[in-house]
Order: C-alpha cells, then sequence, then structure tokens
C-alpha cells in the first residue's frame, strides 16, 4: 500500500506526528501545517488522499477543498473534525468538496479503511478521466476524418457537374430524348450527393467553429440564400417568393451559424413543395427589435404530419419522404442552440409549413 500518496493537513504539529507514526508504515504520508504548505504539496506530488482538519487559523478545512476542487485536482478529500457542524458539512458533501468525513479523535481502523476506499475512489475517477479523453480523441479523429472525405468528394463531384452543364450547353444527345433524360438523372445524383457533403460539412463546422459575431443585414443575406438554393433545387419548378423585412436596428450574430439555420430552412421550403402545385410560393417576414430578429418562413408545399414535428429535428429522419439526407432541420436546431435561439413548427400534410425562428441579438 505503500503506493497510495496521501497528505494530512493540520495546524497543530503533534497531531500530524501522531497521523504519520500511525500511518508511515502502510502509506506514503505527506504533511502540512496550513492551508498555503498543503497547496505546495499537491503542486510537487501525485497526491491521491488529502485528509484535512476543519479548524485551522488561515483557512477551515472545508475552504481549503473548495479551492482545491477549483484547480481540478482529483484527489479524493477527506475532512477530519472535532466537532459537529451539520450545515458545514452537508454543504461541503453536498457541493463535492468531500468524499466523507471523519469525527476526531479518530480511530484508526476506521480512517485506515476510509483511506483505501477514498484510494479506490480516486482510482475510479483516473480512470473515467482516462476514458473520457480516450472518447475525446475518438470524436476528434472521427470528426476530421468526415471533413476531410467530405472535402475529398467534394473535388471530383464539382467536375462532373461541370462536365454535365457543358454538355447542356453544348445540346448534347439533343435528339435523343432517352439520353438526355438519363443526363438529367445524373445531374440530380450529383446536385443531391453535394447537398449531402454539404450539410456534412455544415455539421462538422458547427461543432467545432467558435462564434464569430458580425453585423447582419438579413435582406441582403436572404436575398443571396434564396438565388442560391433556388438554382439548386430547380428541379421543382419556378417557386414565388414573397418577403418581407423591418430591420430599423443593426443586428448582430453569429453570421455563419445563421447563414446555416436560414440556408436550411429556404432550401426545405423549396425542396418540398408539392409537384401538382400551379402557384408554389414562399413568405419570408423578417421583424428585428432591440432584443431579437424573429423570422417567419411560411411555404404552402407537402406539410408535415403533427406526429413528426419533433422527430423532424432528430438526426437522419426523413419521414415521408426520400429527398435529403435527412440533416437540414437538425443541423438547423443544433445551430439554434449554440446562439440561444428557438425554432417552432406549426404545419400539417398537404397544408404547408410555418417554421419560426427567433434569434437573440448578440
Amino acid at each position: 500500500m505503500r503506493d497510495i500518496k496521501i497528505l494530512y493537513v493540520d495546524d497543530e504539529q503533534n497531531n500530524l506526528n501522531s497521523f504519520k507514526a500511525a500511518f508511515r508504515r502502510s502509506y506514503d504520508v505527506f504533511t502540512a501545517i496550513s492551508a498555503k504548505e498543503a497547496l505546495e504539496v499537491l503542486g510537487q506530488n501525485d497526491i491521491h488522499v488529502i485528509i484535512a482538519d476543519q479548524r485551522m487559523p488561515e483557512l477551515s478545512g472545508v475552504e481549503l477543498f473548495k479551492m482545491i476542487q477549483e484547480q481540478n485536482h482529483l484527489a479524493t478529500r477527506m475532512l477530519l473534525t472535532g466537532y459537529t457542524d451539520i450545515n458545514t458539512l452537508a454543504e461541503a458533501i453536498n457541493e463535492g468538496h468531500i468524499f466523507r468525513y471523519i469525527t476526531k479523535p479518530w480511530n484508526e481502523l476506521e480512517l485506515d479503511t476510509a483511506i483505501k476506499n477514498g484510494f479506490e475512489f480516486y482510482k475510479a475517477k483516473i480512470e473515467l478521466k482516462n476514458k473520457v479523453e480516450e472518447l475525446q480523441k475518438t470524436n476528434d479523429d472521427l470528426n476530421r476524418f468526415i471533413y476531410s472525405i467530405s472535402h475529398e468528394l467534394r473535388a471530383p463531384l464539382a467536375s462532373a457537374l461541370g462536365v454535365i452543364n457543358l454538355a447542356k450547353l453544348e445540346n448534347v444527345n439533343k435528339e435523343n430524348k432517352t439520353v438526355a433524360e438519363y443526363w438529367k438523372i445524373i445531374e440530380e445524383s450529383c446536385l443531391r450527393l453535394d447537398h449531402n457533403l454539404s450539410s456534412t460539412l455544415q455539421y462538422y463546422k458547427n461543432t467545432r467553429l467558435v462564434s464569430a459575431i458580425e453585423e447582419i443585414d438579413f435582406e441582403r443575406l436572404i436575398s443571396s440564400l434564396i438565388a442560391l438554393h433556388d438554382r439548386a433545387n430547380h428541379f421543382v419548378g419556378p417557386v414565388q417568393f414573397i418577403t418581407h423585412f423591418n430591420q430599423p436596428l443593426k443586428f448582430y450574430g453569429d453570421a455563419f451559424r445563421i447563414e446555416i439555420i436560414l440556408g436550411n430552412l429556404i432550401s426545405n421550403a423549396i425542396k418540398y413543395q408539392k409537384p401538382e402545385e400551379p402557384e408554389k410560393k414562399i413568405i419570408i417576414d423578417v421583424e428585428v427589435n432591440n432584443s431579437d430578429a424573429i423570422i417567419v418562413i411560411e411555404d404552402n408545399g407537402r406539410g408535415i404530419s403533427i406526429d413528426q414535428h419533433e422527430k423532424v429535428f432528430t438526426q437522419f429522419f426523413r419521414g415521408n419522404y426520400q429527398e435529403g439526407a435527412g440533416l437540414g432541420l437538425f443541423i438547423a436546431k443544433e445551430a439554434l442552440e449554440k446562439i440561444n435561439g428557438t425554432l417552432t413548427l406549426k404545419s400539417n400534410i398537404n397544408e404547408g409549413s410555418v417554421f419560426t425562428v427567433i434569434i437573440p441579438t448578440a
């Protein structure tokens, strides 16, 4: 057991001598006569269990343990007290400052058992810490792999789309409707893959990127998003956009995440239009006040059944539709949570959808 390192803190030298005499044969014992000296010992040694007297002139045992806890030291903390202070002990235990307390004068067998239990608790915390670090490393490696592979896949995909556009410009196989239909299928598949890769990259960046606050011009941002996603989803046919912007004040926020949120909502509003609808339309209303921006995006598309309202915000959920990767609304919700925003949905099947986004100003 000599590999167990114990620090005993007490302002009375006789108590320090008695403790060391009782346990030096079983454990590697360190002693300190003050809180300051105890912190110095902790800084120089890998201590497993700390035992401190509650009544000390500079800092009490509980106050010392609070300091140690704030420094994220994993040593198991035990309080030795010669009097009963229920409130102090309850607070110390409930807030995690101490593992347990022992009354003075201490019983050698009881204290020895407490030390052994405290060391087992220390080992469990170290094992948990190592597992968490291992899991974090695995997660980081996976995220880097996703980001890398997504980038690598987009390069040949962009080349394929370029060739398709050239073929369309040169009217290749104009007379052969079957071949032209094949080109259309290839283009749709490439665009769908490009969208899925973009969603993957958005998810990666959203989990990693630190918020960068910028001034947001909603009219300019939303107009550019409409143009971008209307071109990307041109297979649904023409869509009428009705926009209203009331932004009398400057608004500051996380531009990257706000673009992700609104981009996904606008893309979905276009993508999930009803093919048979003769007047496809999307209404976007923006109101900015002193505290937040309220953006309402309404469409007359296919809608979402009430029983799926919560599920649509989960990862990879596509409901009754096969388009997309089931990431758009999940990413939008995740991004909103990072900027303390909210997203609500009103929809029913074949009745269109209304998404209301509230983003607090930064």
